[in-house]
């Protein structure tokens, strides 16, 4: 399986973002992949209940390599280390379920969000199945640890790429890249991307209708916003008033992957190739209409 070893006691985390810059950027967009990130340190995996497979299945695996045609075509392309499990860069900061700490959590952390109900915090307590991450409680300094050292530099990181786009082109579109697995509650037949902007409120409705007809075109199913219509990176980074917009999307696993082993799998080299076509479209296109 595709899994970097953890690595030994006391070494160190890569950095916990890439950015993958262009020669030099012509356009104003942005894309970025918050849970691709795949390095799991061998304390994690020392605290942790569940075997690799089980925890990567968090992840948007390879997601990263899915775009990866973004830099060649004049576009930034960022991505997180780290695991969704271990740190989730897709929630607020301060999300955390009391019930994984060892002790009371300080009053301004939000520990009554719906994800915060459902395990998802920014620090999980739960994978997708339901199984407990953890083999026991965790201190807060944990979590303190965690964010400051992985949420906060990725989002620095991203919101430097946004002002920096926002002023060379007075514009900016992040387009925010996911996976979703498979799942009979998803529709029949079920979409292959879905489009999520927060419900038309993150990002110009001629952005999304773009990425929609071009993804059509190909052959594929798109949805919007159901079930998925942004998380907190699409709705906190998305001011279509201040011409900056967000667009999330979520691409099916079954299209690029072996889910149950976490391994790329045959369709993933026609999909990187639809995927760089539909970056090419957007070279060609004239967005001077996201301004603000």
């Amino acid at each position: 399986m595709d899994l970097l070893p953890p690595s030994p006691p006391g070494a160190e985390h890569p950095p916990p973002f890439r950015v993958m810059r262009p020669a030099r950027q012509t356009l104003p967009l942005i894309f970025a992949s918050p849970h691709s990130g795949a390095h799991y340190s061998a304390d994690f995996l020392a605290e942790a209940r569940l075997d690799p497979v089980a925890l990567r299945r968090s992840e948007d695996s390879f997601v990263d390599e899915l775009f990866a045609a973004a830099p060649a075509a004049g576009i930034p392309l960022l991505t997180a280390t780290f695991p969704r499990v271990f740190c989730d860069a897709n929630r607020e900061p301060w999300e955390l379920d009391p019930a994984m700490f060892d002790g009371p959590l300080p009053s301004w952390v939000n520990s009554a969000s719906p994800r915060v109900g459902a395990g998802l915090g920014t620090i999980a307590r739960v994978v997708a199945t339901g199984e407990p991450v953890y083999r026991h409680k965790l201190a807060f300094a944990e979590a303190e640890a965690r964010i400051r050292d992985f949420w906060q530099p990725y989002h620095a990181a991203l919101g430097g790429l946004i002002a920096e786009t926002r002023a060379a082109f007075g514009c900016c579109l992040l387009v925010d890249c996911h996976s979703m697995p498979s799942h009979p509650a998803y529709g029949s037949p079920p979409a292959d991307f879905v489009l999520g902007d927060a419900h038309g409120t993150s990002c110009a409705p001629r952005a999304t209708r773009l990425f929609e007809d071009t993804l059509s075109a190909l052959g594929y199913r798109v949805r919007r916003n159901d079930p998925y219509a942004g998380g907190y990176v699409t709705r906190h980074y998305g001011a279509p008033r201040d011409g900056v917009h967000t667009l999330q999307i979520e691409v099916a696993r079954r299209l690029y992957m072996d889910e149950a082993r976490v391994q790329r799998a045959p369709g993933m080299a026609a999909l990187k190739r639809d995927l760089g076509h539909v970056v090419t479209v957007l070279g060609g296109t004239d967005w001077t209409f996201l301004r603000g």
